[in-house]
Protein backbone atom coordinates (compact mmCIF):
# COMPACT_ATOMS: atom_id res chain seq x y z
CA UNK A 1 0.00 0.00 0.00
CA UNK A 2 1.32 3.44 -0.93
CA UNK A 3 1.59 5.87 1.99
CA UNK A 4 -0.19 9.15 1.21
CA UNK A 5 2.08 12.15 0.70
CA UNK A 6 0.94 15.75 1.07
CA UNK A 7 3.36 18.51 0.09
CA UNK A 8 2.84 22.21 0.68
CA UNK A 9 4.23 24.43 -2.08
CA UNK A 10 4.45 27.87 -0.50
CA UNK A 11 5.64 29.52 -3.72
CA UNK A 12 6.80 33.15 -3.29
CA UNK A 13 5.00 33.78 -0.02
CA UNK A 14 6.06 34.29 3.55
CA UNK A 15 8.22 36.21 5.98
CA UNK A 16 10.29 34.88 8.85
CA UNK A 17 7.43 35.68 11.19
CA UNK A 18 4.70 34.06 9.08
CA UNK A 19 6.84 30.97 8.40
CA UNK A 20 7.50 30.57 12.12
CA UNK A 21 3.81 30.90 12.94
CA UNK A 22 2.72 28.44 10.26
CA UNK A 23 5.32 25.84 11.18
CA UNK A 24 4.61 26.19 14.90
CA UNK A 25 0.95 25.43 14.20
CA UNK A 26 1.77 22.39 12.05
CA UNK A 27 4.36 21.02 14.49
CA UNK A 28 1.95 21.43 17.39
CA UNK A 29 -0.75 19.42 15.61
CA UNK A 30 -1.21 15.93 17.02
CA UNK A 31 -3.04 14.41 14.06
CA UNK A 32 -0.50 14.41 11.25
CA UNK A 33 0.24 10.68 11.48
CA UNK A 34 -0.88 8.44 8.66
CA UNK A 35 0.19 10.72 5.83
CA UNK A 36 3.73 11.73 5.00
CA UNK A 37 4.04 15.50 4.98
CA UNK A 38 6.51 18.00 3.55
CA UNK A 39 6.66 21.76 3.09
CA UNK A 40 8.52 23.62 0.36
CA UNK A 41 9.13 27.23 1.40
CA UNK A 42 11.01 29.80 -0.63
CA UNK A 43 14.75 29.25 -0.74
CA UNK A 44 15.40 32.05 1.77
CA UNK A 45 13.21 30.33 4.39
CA UNK A 46 14.48 26.77 3.98
CA UNK A 47 17.08 26.93 6.76
CA UNK A 48 14.48 28.32 9.15
CA UNK A 49 12.03 25.57 8.22
CA UNK A 50 14.61 22.80 8.57
CA UNK A 51 15.57 24.05 12.03
CA UNK A 52 11.94 24.28 13.20
CA UNK A 53 10.98 20.88 11.78
CA UNK A 54 14.00 19.04 13.19
CA UNK A 55 12.86 16.02 15.20
CA UNK A 56 9.33 16.18 13.77
CA UNK A 57 7.60 14.20 11.05
CA UNK A 58 7.57 17.22 8.73
CA UNK A 59 10.16 17.10 5.94
CA UNK A 60 11.36 20.14 4.03
CA UNK A 61 11.95 20.56 0.32
CA UNK A 62 12.96 23.13 -2.26
CA UNK A 63 10.69 24.56 -4.94
CA UNK A 64 13.31 24.15 -7.66
CA UNK A 65 16.97 23.35 -8.20
CA UNK A 66 19.57 23.98 -10.86
CA UNK A 67 20.57 21.40 -13.44
CA UNK A 68 24.22 22.27 -12.75
CA UNK A 69 26.38 21.14 -9.83
CA UNK A 70 27.92 24.62 -9.41
CA UNK A 71 29.23 27.52 -11.43
CA UNK A 72 28.31 30.87 -12.91
CA UNK A 73 24.54 30.54 -12.68
CA UNK A 74 23.48 33.73 -10.92
CA UNK A 75 20.31 33.27 -8.93
CA UNK A 76 20.26 29.48 -9.20
CA UNK A 77 20.38 27.06 -6.26
CA UNK A 78 22.23 23.75 -6.66
CA UNK A 79 20.62 20.51 -5.53
CA UNK A 80 23.64 19.90 -3.30
CA UNK A 81 22.96 23.21 -1.53
CA UNK A 82 19.42 22.09 -0.73
CA UNK A 83 20.68 18.75 0.54
CA UNK A 84 23.32 20.50 2.62
CA UNK A 85 20.61 22.56 4.31
CA UNK A 86 18.70 19.41 5.22
CA UNK A 87 16.10 19.19 2.46
CA UNK A 88 14.68 15.82 1.49
CA UNK A 89 12.51 16.84 -1.46
CA UNK A 90 12.64 19.19 -4.44
CA UNK A 91 9.90 20.17 -6.89
CA UNK A 92 10.97 20.18 -10.55
CA UNK A 93 9.06 21.01 -13.70
CA UNK A 94 6.27 22.99 -12.07
CA UNK A 95 4.03 24.58 -14.69
CA UNK A 96 4.97 28.05 -13.45
CA UNK A 97 8.63 27.26 -14.17
CA UNK A 98 7.68 25.93 -17.60
CA UNK A 99 5.46 28.94 -18.34
CA UNK A 100 7.51 31.84 -16.97
CA UNK A 101 11.04 30.51 -17.55
CA UNK A 102 10.55 28.34 -20.62
CA UNK A 103 11.73 25.14 -18.96
CA UNK A 104 11.79 22.20 -21.37
CA UNK A 105 11.29 18.52 -20.63
CA UNK A 106 15.03 18.04 -21.18
CA UNK A 107 15.84 20.64 -18.54
CA UNK A 108 13.36 19.06 -16.13
CA UNK A 109 15.11 15.73 -16.71
CA UNK A 110 18.50 17.31 -15.98
CA UNK A 111 17.19 18.88 -12.77
CA UNK A 112 15.68 15.59 -11.63
CA UNK A 113 18.99 13.84 -12.30
CA UNK A 114 20.87 16.51 -10.35
CA UNK A 115 18.50 16.08 -7.42
CA UNK A 116 18.82 12.30 -7.35
CA UNK A 117 22.61 12.51 -7.54
CA UNK A 118 22.78 14.24 -4.15
CA UNK A 119 20.10 12.16 -2.44
CA UNK A 120 17.09 14.43 -2.92
CA UNK A 121 13.75 12.97 -4.00
CA UNK A 122 12.34 14.90 -6.96
CA UNK A 123 8.65 15.64 -7.31
CA UNK A 124 8.22 15.85 -11.08
CA UNK A 125 5.26 18.00 -12.14
CA UNK A 126 3.23 17.41 -15.29
CA UNK A 127 -0.04 18.78 -16.59
CA UNK A 128 -1.93 20.20 -19.54
CA UNK A 129 -3.37 23.64 -20.26
CA UNK A 130 -7.07 24.30 -20.68
CA UNK A 131 -6.65 24.64 -24.44
CA UNK A 132 -4.85 21.31 -24.61
CA UNK A 133 -7.57 19.56 -22.63
CA UNK A 134 -10.32 21.06 -24.77
CA UNK A 135 -8.45 19.86 -27.85
CA UNK A 136 -8.36 16.33 -26.39
CA UNK A 137 -4.57 16.52 -26.13
CA UNK A 138 -4.26 16.16 -22.35
CA UNK A 139 -2.99 12.58 -22.32
CA UNK A 140 -0.54 13.19 -25.16
CA UNK A 141 0.87 16.26 -23.43
CA UNK A 142 1.28 14.49 -20.09
CA UNK A 143 2.82 11.44 -21.77
CA UNK A 144 5.41 13.61 -23.53
CA UNK A 145 6.27 15.41 -20.28
CA UNK A 146 6.72 12.17 -18.34
CA UNK A 147 8.74 10.45 -21.02
CA UNK A 148 10.87 13.57 -21.49
CA UNK A 149 11.54 13.99 -17.76
CA UNK A 150 12.35 10.35 -17.12
CA UNK A 151 14.45 9.63 -20.17
CA UNK A 152 17.93 8.29 -19.42
CA UNK A 153 17.37 8.45 -15.65
CA UNK A 154 19.46 5.76 -13.99
CA UNK A 155 17.92 5.89 -10.52
CA UNK A 156 14.18 6.37 -10.17
CA UNK A 157 13.65 4.80 -6.75
CA UNK A 158 11.37 7.00 -4.67
CA UNK A 159 10.09 8.84 -7.73
CA UNK A 160 7.02 11.02 -7.16
CA UNK A 161 4.88 12.43 -9.97
CA UNK A 162 2.55 15.38 -9.39
CA UNK A 163 -0.27 15.82 -11.89
CA UNK A 164 -1.29 19.47 -11.91
CA UNK A 165 -3.67 20.54 -14.67
CA UNK A 166 -2.39 24.02 -15.49
CA UNK A 167 -5.93 25.35 -15.78
CA UNK A 168 -6.59 24.45 -12.12
CA UNK A 169 -3.51 26.05 -10.54
CA UNK A 170 -4.43 29.16 -8.60
CA UNK A 171 -7.70 29.55 -10.49
CA UNK A 172 -10.11 28.04 -8.02
CA UNK A 173 -11.01 25.45 -10.65
CA UNK A 174 -10.38 21.80 -9.83
CA UNK A 175 -10.44 18.69 -11.96
CA UNK A 176 -13.40 16.55 -11.01
CA UNK A 177 -12.54 13.46 -8.97
CA UNK A 178 -13.33 11.41 -12.09
CA UNK A 179 -11.04 13.51 -14.31
CA UNK A 180 -8.25 13.37 -11.76
CA UNK A 181 -8.49 9.60 -11.25
CA UNK A 182 -8.63 8.99 -14.99
CA UNK A 183 -5.40 10.92 -15.57
CA UNK A 184 -3.66 9.37 -12.58
CA UNK A 185 -4.54 5.88 -13.83
CA UNK A 186 -3.22 6.85 -17.26
CA UNK A 187 0.03 8.10 -15.74
CA UNK A 188 0.46 4.85 -13.82
CA UNK A 189 -0.05 2.90 -17.04
CA UNK A 190 2.68 5.01 -18.67
CA UNK A 191 5.07 4.27 -15.82
CA UNK A 192 4.62 0.56 -16.45
CA UNK A 193 6.59 0.98 -19.66
CA UNK A 194 9.51 2.95 -18.21
CA UNK A 195 12.67 1.12 -17.13
CA UNK A 196 13.72 1.38 -13.48
CA UNK A 197 10.22 2.42 -12.36
CA UNK A 198 7.93 0.38 -10.16
CA UNK A 199 4.60 1.77 -11.31
CA UNK A 200 2.61 0.18 -8.48
CA UNK A 201 4.68 1.74 -5.71
CA UNK A 202 5.24 5.13 -7.35
CA UNK A 203 3.17 7.83 -5.70
CA UNK A 204 1.19 10.14 -7.95
CA UNK A 205 -0.06 13.36 -6.36
CA UNK A 206 -2.82 15.67 -7.51
CA UNK A 207 -2.35 19.43 -7.48
CA UNK A 208 -4.59 22.27 -8.53
CA UNK A 209 -6.76 24.19 -6.04
CA UNK A 210 -6.85 21.36 -3.49
CA UNK A 211 -8.88 22.45 -0.46
CA UNK A 212 -10.38 20.80 2.63
CA UNK A 213 -13.74 20.78 0.86
CA UNK A 214 -12.61 18.69 -2.12
CA UNK A 215 -9.68 16.71 -0.71
CA UNK A 216 -11.63 13.64 0.45
CA UNK A 217 -13.30 13.16 -2.93
CA UNK A 218 -9.99 13.53 -4.74
CA UNK A 219 -8.12 11.17 -2.41
CA UNK A 220 -10.79 8.52 -2.90
CA UNK A 221 -9.31 7.85 -6.34
CA UNK A 222 -7.47 4.53 -6.40
CA UNK A 223 -4.42 6.04 -8.10
CA UNK A 224 -4.35 9.38 -6.24
CA UNK A 225 -1.74 9.14 -3.50
CA UNK A 226 -1.87 12.60 -1.98
CA UNK A 227 -1.54 16.19 -3.08
CA UNK A 228 0.79 19.01 -3.97
CA UNK A 229 -1.01 21.87 -2.27
CA UNK A 230 -0.58 25.55 -3.09
CA UNK A 231 -2.64 28.29 -1.44
CA UNK A 232 -4.32 26.06 1.14
CA UNK A 233 -0.91 25.02 2.50
CA UNK A 234 -0.39 28.59 3.70
CA UNK A 235 -3.35 28.30 6.07
CA UNK A 236 -2.50 25.96 8.94
CA UNK A 237 -6.06 24.79 9.62
CA UNK A 238 -6.70 24.09 5.93
CA UNK A 239 -3.44 22.22 5.47
CA UNK A 240 -4.05 20.09 8.55
CA UNK A 241 -7.56 19.29 7.31
CA UNK A 242 -6.15 18.14 3.96
CA UNK A 243 -3.61 15.96 5.78
CA UNK A 244 -6.38 14.38 7.81
CA UNK A 245 -8.34 13.64 4.63
CA UNK A 246 -5.29 11.93 3.11
CA UNK A 247 -4.67 9.86 6.23
CA UNK A 248 -8.27 8.62 6.30
CA UNK A 249 -8.13 7.31 2.76
CA UNK A 250 -5.48 4.68 3.42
Amino acid sequence: MRQPLVVGNWKMHGSRASVASLLDSLVAAQRLSGAEVAVCPSHVHIAQAVERCAGTQIAVGGQDCSHAEEGAYTGDVAAAMLADLGCRWVIVGHSERRQYYGESDALVAAKASAAVSVGLQPIICVGETRAQREANEAEAVVAAQIQGALQAQEDLAGLVIAYEPVWAIGTGLTASPEQAQQMHAYIRSLLEGIANVDAQTTRILYGGSVKPGNASELFAGEDIDGALVGGASLVADDFRAILECAARQR
